[in-house]
């Protein structure tokens, strides 16, 4: 039997307005235990999930200003899924489709300067471009520098972190990151908001833009043609 895969979208807040400004699509995949997410990302069909976010964006329709989308290496270098990406912003208009290009590393290693082009086009659609994750793993200041002219948004997680928000030294981090969006005019993201004190730290280094189970859990977007079992999440 082939893998299942379906996207659930957990709302972006701006807390400046008390409102919902955009949705991330997040993959989880359908075992005998209900959907969870897929032991690897990589090795999922490209094709499979280009046909899957075409569908899924139609049925989203224009609920908000931004949807966002993880967008590997791997997948931003692949024909069918670039057009995929395409057809999928042309179904949401004008509601904006946020590529958020993630560190993931696939089978093949791409250096920086060959995605510029790729991420240039998408912008050209109408698109806008997200660094996810900045400030851990790979994604220093240093290795997104090349990007950070391209991009409309940074997304700084929380969850990566063993510390929590209280951290002398995860807040310096977050308050730089606060900084550089500030230069190049960028909204800056706040994922991993869990609870009423993330929250109010989050108003204190003033933070607008959030995302976390705290203002709304991954909801899924089912299909038409979806067992009852599939829904019952």
């Amino acid at each position: 039997m082939k893998p299942i895969y379906r996207y659930f979208v957990q709302p972006q807040i701006d807390v400046r307005t008390h409102s919902i400004f955009g949705y991330e699509l997040l993959i989880k995949q359908w075992t005998p235990d209900g959907w969870r997410l897929p032991e690897s990302f990589v090795d999922i069909d490209l094709n499979v999930n280009a046909k899957l976010l075409v569908e899924t964006t139609k049925i989203l329709g224009k609920k908000v200003q931004y949807c966002s989308v993880n967008v590997s290496r791997e997948q931003l270098m692949d024909t069918q899924m670039a057009k995929a990406i395409i057809k999928s912003q042309m179904q949401l208009y004008p509601t904006k489709l946020v590529v958020e290009l993630t560190e993931e590393q696939g089978p093949q290693q791409y250096c920086d300067s060959s995605l510029v082009p790729y991420l240039r086009n998408f912008m050209e659609h109408g698109m806008q471009i997200s660094l996810d994750d900045v400030g851990t793993g790979d994604n220093s200041f240093d290795s997104v520098r090349s990007f950070l002219p391209l991009a409309s948004e940074l997304k700084f997680a929380l969850q990566n972190f063993r510390s929590n928000i209280e951290d002398p030294n995860l807040r310096e981090k977050l308050r730089a990151w606060k900084g550089i969006s500030t230069e190049y005019g960028q909204r800056l993201i706040l994922e991993g908001i869990e609870d009423s004190e993330d929250d109010e730290i989050s108003n204190k280094l003033g933070i607008n833009f959030r995302q976390g189970y705290y203002y709304g859990k991954p909801q899924l977007l089912p299909l038409i043609g979806d067992s009852n079992e599939m829904k019952n999440i």
